[in-house]
């Protein structure tokens, strides 16, 4: 009798071993591409992380965020099947669709697909107070960063440059600098002025302007109105007065959204208890950065997406009579 007993509790201790095994190899990883860290891209995947992570037991899903070069990295690695999600400019959404500018020679993503947008992106167009910098004209024989190859401000900067008319070879440097990096070098001095789109506040534009005596540039003339004529991806945008030290007054200026996205790969679950997370949990989420606080859910299914919904998201939006 006590043979049988133990030879039970051992087939069942085997069995209850093999369940768990079961539920650890049906437990699924993924993982958001963000920006730099002192971008809001980061807090933006790890908010997401965090609501998905809360319902972990539910679901099975662990969701982890990686700091990357920014939207056209993230675009180009989730086509790669080597990132789950990522966060990328309205765009660099558009242009990884089409084939078009940064991905001229991808070819067009046909896989790719959206979730929702966030916040939007105005550009801070920064320089030190002491650079004689006072409009986008006056940046011509200055050093200037442009941001790093493969980040959705570089795609901006270009842009802008574009339509103002100036090229970076008019500069006496255009420096490749990433957002984590441009504070220091602005206020060292290494250069003038620094290019940058995040949405308000960012880490990047505090640390700046609290550091050295920096200047936030308005953006607006015939430039920008042509500019935002023949770019719907972008509209005008607004950096308040008082949000950074040093400038008192509102600042124009315009921008993309930030978008989140994916590959028409990932399975409709994965994509539904992503949204849903949000979505079930939104004045949670509008508290985890303060870029959230005026988000509204009916804006965040439609604005700034070129590329088709994700049947995932669609069918949760569905449920709901957003759609």
């Amino acid at each position: 009798m006590h043979i049988k007993h133990t030879v039970f509790g051992a087939l069942t201790a085997a069995a209850l071993g093999l369940v768990g095994t079961v539920a650890a190899a049906e437990q699924r990883f993924i993982t958001i591409g963000t920006g730099g860290v002192t971008g809001v891209y980061y807090p933006t995947g790890g908010a997401i992380c965090r609501l998905v992570n809360k319902g972990r037991k539910e679901h099975n899903i662990r969701c982890s965020v990686e700091s990357t070069g920014g939207s056209v990295y993230n675009a180009r690695t989730i086509r790669q099947g080597e990132l789950d999600f990522g966060v990328v400019q309205s765009d660099v959404q558009f242009a990884a669709l089409q084939g078009t500018g940064a991905f001229a020679e991808d070819g067009a993503f046909d896989g790719l697909r959206a979730l929702f947008s966030v916040h939007p992106e105005p550009m801070h167009v920064m320089a030190r107070a002491d650079s004689g910098i006072t409009d986008t004209a006056s940046m011509k024989g200055k050093k200037v960063n442009i941001a790093n190859p493969g980040s959705g401000t570089r795609v901006l900067a270009e842009t802008l440059l574009k339509y103002e008319g100036i090229s970076p070879d008019d500069f006496a440097l255009a420096a490749e600098l990433k957002s984590s990096e441009q504070s220091a070098a602005l206020c060292d001095g290494k250069i003038d002025a620094t290019i940058w789109a995040a949405g308000l506040p960012n880490g990047s534009s505090q640390e700046a302007t609290s550091s050295c005596e920096v200047t936030i540039i308005p953006l607006q003339g015939e430039g920008i109105d042509k500019l935002l004529a023949e770019n719907p991806a972008y509209a005008k945008a607004t950096i308040p007065g008082g949000m950074y030290p040093g400038n008192p007054d509102d600042i124009p200026s315009w921008g993309p959204k930030a978008t989140f996205v994916t590959s028409a790969d990932t399975p409709d679950d994965v994509v539904y208890a992503l949204v849903s997370a949000i979505f079930e949990n939104f004045e949670d989420f509008k508290r985890l950065h303060p870029a959230f606080s005026n988000l509204v859910e009916a804006e965040m299914i439609k604005d700034g997406l070129t590329a088709p919904l994700h049947p995932g998201a669609e069918k949760y939006y569905q449920e709901r009579g957003w759609k």
